[in-house]
């Protein structure tokens, strides 16, 4: 199959899916449709509520396109590629709209971030994550802000320094990222349909209040995140990471 995101409003409820055949992995142009997609949802006045999903039964998301990584050669370029995950979670801090996530397995990486920037969050027990970015040289930098808004700091930094752990749902569950934790995506996406139906007969007005209260203290993000691509754009061209990720090609 090919790459896709789309968006489709179901009974006041836009979803919007992401796709990609390498794990659903997210290289630059995927990132940028899905920031675009977002915001176009946020101003449809015909959508209520939101659900971010990707395809796929195995994993919600791999993080960032490897093969972009690896041909990273400059800081400029790295600082666009790490933009990316950047401009997709302003976009979802900036919607007007509730945002449920709907992570129907293992999430690495970036894929953390999508899920902590959801304002609400649902998992099977499959939904394992873990934040990998150690392991080449470079850190959670561009993600790190959301992942400690859900996490805490005790939590993200355990699992950015542990960089080698898939940590279980049921632990992200604990630590205030996911709402609940069902046994299979049948169950997830009945509970997820129920859920963002009824949100759609609440007030709209009032769940956008709400949402600015929620993300309250986050107004410097459109500057920080591109602080943190820039950090990330720097180090993925040190010597360290460059013999890193030959080890992965």
């Amino acid at each position: 199959m090919e790459p896709y995101v789309t968006l489709k409003n179901k009974n006041g409820v836009g979803y919007i899916e992401f796709f990609h055949p390498a794990q659903n992995s997210l290289p630059g142009n995927l990132l940028s449709e899905l920031a675009r997609t977002i915001h176009s949802a946020g101003e449809d006045e015909h959508i209520k509520v939101m659900v971010l999903q990707s395809g796929g039964d195995r994993t919600f998301c791999a993080g960032a396109s490897f093969n972009e990584l690896v041909a990273i050669n400059d800081e400029e370029t790295g600082k666009i590629f790490f933009s990316g995950f950047a401009n997709v979670i302003n976009a979802m801090r900036k919607c007007p709209k509730f945002i449920i996530g709907r992570i129907q397995g293992k999430t690495v990486g970036g894929g953390v971030g999508l899920a902590s920037a959801t304002d609400y969050c649902m998992a099977t027990k499959y939904a394992q994550i873990k934040l990998s970015e150690l392991n080449v040289g470079i850190g959670p930098f561009v993600v790190g802000p959301a992942v400690q808004r859900k996490l805490g700091l005790s939590g993200m930094s355990q699992i950015a320094i542990d960089a080698n752990t898939f940590y279980t749902a049921e632990w992200a569950m604990q630590k205030g990222l996911y709402t609940q934790v069902f046994d299979s995506a049948e169950e997830l996406d009945d509970a997820v349909k129920t859920f963002a139906e009824t949100m759609c007969s609440y007030n709209p007005k009032a769940m956008a209040e709400m949402k600015t209260m929620f993300w309250r203290g986050t107004e410097d993000w459109d500057q920080l995140l591109l602080q943190r691509a820039k950090i990330s754009g720097r180090l993925v061209l040190s010597d360290f990471t460059k013999e890193k990720l030959k080890e992965y090609e």
